[in-house]
């Protein structure tokens, strides 16, 4: 089994983990057989002393489906 790793940022403006799971949820709509993820990075973008839009950069982690080649 091969594993290929993508690199993501999601972005919410509710919290760092609604970000992640934007991530996540706008990644499944393409790529196949995810195993996991790895958050490396969060970041937050401040306005009138507020947090206001936050943000995950993340490693998105699949397995490799060799049956789709030909």
């Amino acid at each position: 089994m091969v594993i290929k790793v993508l690199d993501l940022v999601g972005e919410s403006r509710e919290s760092w983990q609604a970000a992640v799971e934007d991530a996540l949820r706008v990644a499944a709509q393409t790529v196949d057989h995810i195993t996991g993820m790895e958050v490396t990075n969060m970041t937050a973008t401040v306005e009138g002393g507020q947090l206001v839009d936050f943000r995950a950069n993340v490693k998105l982690a699949f397995a490799v489906d060799n049956n789709r080649r030909g």
